[in-house]
């Protein structure tokens, strides 16, 4: 099965599918990552609400979707067989600055918008529009 090598392509995709089928949540099995992620999401205002349901290995990542907003247009970026790191100078501005991507730096996830204030590079891990 690929879905494993790829927890982050994975929550992405049951993103895009459950918003192409007007499901107002998706959900996914639980990692930091996919929290951290959300968490971002949300307080960027692309997504209602994230939550985390269940214990142990069941837990799983509750992604609820903004109502009335147009479905997201969610971009892997870097993958497991090929990484993509950008320095905070090659950020070039997602969707002339309506969209945003997310990499994952020395101190967490944040937005190219925040990587080029804070002037730090890593892995670009998706792109959201």
């Amino acid at each position: 099965m690929s879905h494993m090598s790829d927890p982050i392509g994975d929550l992405l995709t049951r993103m895009r599918n459950a918003q192409r089928v007007r499901h107002e949540e998706c959900r996914a099995p639980w990692s930091r990552v996919k929290e951290e992620l959300a968490t971002l999401l949300k307080k960027e205002g692309w997504i209602a609400e994230c939550s985390v349901e269940g214990e142990g290995i069941s837990r799983e990542i509750v992604i609820r979707f903004a109502e009335g907003k147009n479905a997201l247009e969610l971009k892997r970026v870097s993958k497991p067989g090929r990484r993509v790191y950008a320095g905070y100078q090659d950020l070039q501005p997602i969707l002339r600055g309506y969209g945003m991507a997310v990499l994952t730096t020395s101190t967490g996830l944040m937005t190219d918008r925040d990587a080029r204030k804070k002037r730090v590079g890593g892995e670009v891990l998706c792109t959201i529009a």
